[in-house]
Parts: C-alpha cells; sequence; structure tokens
C-alpha cells in the first residue's frame, strides 16, 4: 500500500498537468472499484477547473471549481499516469488503452490523466469541498507528520499511558496521518527504539527523538520518489528509488548499518505485518 511519500510524490507529479486546469472530458469505464462511483462522476468532473490538488494522509484531493473535491485513493495497485504532457522534460505520447483504465480525465492543454488499477482496491469519490475533512476516510485522522501540529509534547502526550507496542501506535492514523509498515520501521532504527516496546513506557526524551526522525525519513522518501517494491510507480511512470537506501525494512539477515553496533537484522511479525529491526541497538 503507497504510503505519505509515495501518494506525495504522485500529488506533485500531477500538479503541473492539473492545478489551474480544466477537465474538458471525463471517462468512467466501470461503476466502481473498491467502492462504488459516485453517481454521474463523468458529468460532475467535465468542465470543472482544478483549483488545488493536496494532500491529506494518504490521499489526494482535488478541489474544483464546482464546489466539489475529488478524492482519490490508490489502494495496493492504482496508478496516476499522465500522458500527451512533458513531465520531467520528456514526452510522455498517449499510450493505448489499457482494461484496468478505470477512470480517464482529459486536461486542458491535452495532458491525460489515467487512473490505472489493476487489483480494483482503490477509490475515488466526490464530496463537498467545505465538508471535505468529514469524510469517512478522513474524519478523525491525525496530524499531518510534516505539519506544525506534529510536535515533540504532541507525540508524547498521545503515546502516554498506552500499552500498545510503539510499532503499532504510530501505524494508528489516528496519532498521526500517513505512516505506513516500511517508513515506521525505518524510524524506529534511526531513533534506536525497539519496536516491540510499550508506547506508553518510552521515557519522554526518547519520544522526543521519534519526531525528527519521522520528518527526516519522510523527506528523504519523497526526494527519492518514494519506495517501488512491487506495483507503485510515479506519475511519469517511473520507480520510486528510496527501497535502495532502506536501512532496515527487508533487510533480514544483513548487518546493521548503524556504526559499531555488529548487530543482524531481525524479522518478526506483529499484527500480521513484518517488523524489522536490530535487537541490539534498539532498545
Amino acid at each position: 500500500m503507497p504510503e505519505l511519500p509515495e501518494v506525495e510524490t504522485v500529488r506533485r507529479g500531477l500538479q503541473p498537468v492539473m492545478e489551474g486546469r480544466r477537465i474538458e472530458r471525463a471517462e468512467v469505464n466501470r461503476p466502481d472499484l473498491r467502492r462504488p462511483f459516485p453517481p454521474r462522476m463523468a458529468e460532475r468532473l467535465t468542465g470543472a477547473r482544478v483549483e488545488r490538488l493536496r494532500r491529506r494522509s494518504k490521499y489526494i484531493l482535488a478541489d474544483l471549481s464546482t464546489g466539489e473535491t475529488l478524492l482519490i485513493h490508490l489502494g495496493m495497485s492504482g496508478r496516476m499516469l499522465i500522458s500527451g504532457d512533458m513531465v520531467g522534460g520528456f514526452h510522455h505520447p498517449h499510450p493505448a488503452p489499457s482494461k484496468h483504465d478505470h477512470v480517464v480525465l482529459h486536461m486542458e492543454g491535452g495532458a491525460r490523466v489515467t487512473f490505472n488499477d489493476a487489483r480494483r482496491f482503490g477509490s475515488m469519490d466526490l464530496i463537498a469541498t467545505e465538508k471535505a475533512e468529514e469524510h469517512p476516510l478522513l474524519a478523525g485522522l491525525g496530524p499531518e507528520p510534516l505539519g506544525n501540529q506534529f510536535s515533540e509534547t504532541y507525540l508524547a502526550d498521545r503515546l502516554k499511558g498506552r500499552r500498545t507496542p510503539i510499532k503499532a501506535a504510530l501505524l494508528d492514523q489516528r496519532v498521526v496521518a500517513g505512516l505506513g509498515n516500511i517508513y515506521v520501521c525505518e524510524v524506529l532504527h534511526r531513533a534506536h527504539i525497539d519496536p516491540r516496546r510499550k508506547a506508553g513506557q518510552i521515557a519522554a526524551k526518547r519520544v522526543a527523538t521519534l519526531v525528527p526522525a519521522i520528518r527526516d525519513v519522510l523527506t528523504e522518501a519523497i526526494a527519492a520518489g518514494g519506495s517501488s517494491l512491487r506495483d507503485y510507480r510515479q506519475a511519469d511512470g517511473e520507480l520510486g528509488y528510496f527501497q535502495h537506501t532502506f536501512r532496515v525494512y527487508d533487510r533480514e539477515g544483513e548487518p546493521c548499518p548503524t556504526p559499531g553496533c555488529g548487530g543482524t537484522i531481525r524479522r518478526i511479525v506483529q499484527s500480521g505485518r513484518s517488523t524489522f529491526f536490530c535487537p541490539r541497538c534498539q532498545r
């Protein structure tokens, strides 16, 4: 599942061809993906201008001139692909239609934005912009980890008294929005915190180290275009590269990269997900 850096990378790739431009024609080629599409979706999108393209947690939101917002969730294999426009200095011609091209937006200026999703776990919805934060997928989300509301004081307060493992606490979207399995593993290694430790039993000084670690990992991952493990691609079709700098994720049996540690990366399962960590330097 794409995490915050992957979704932010896609948003940035879409911004030049969507923001400020009109959707000249929208095609909706099936009635649903993971959830049913909203009624008359193609009609409601056609003619609308994209006023702003933003991200909330793992969702892309396109605020439209009609007073509605197009909410996009990529799911496990969803891709937003651009063609017919200059992307990163290269011209990407329109490809032949694919059976997995479920929504196609023909943008003003000649670009085409295609939502391709082979497994159909993604979703799209149209909601009133003024009430977007009340949508069931957005309501209750914690602060953005790269925003000003996310601080050492905030995180220490939210973790106080929690008996769940610290990894599970950081994956809780009500605590902090957008973090997923890959980046939490990387963050905990940088902060030298054992993922099995009870969140409420970690000293405030150590909790404080998590905030800059989270910001550093996410910022570096965005700069690298995210992490491509299976299906993820950037909007121009290119792979992300952050997976080449993983310190622990998917590195079971390899030496710990912490200088002077000498430990070996282990893999355990927590809540059905793989956790990678160094039992020697993560305490």
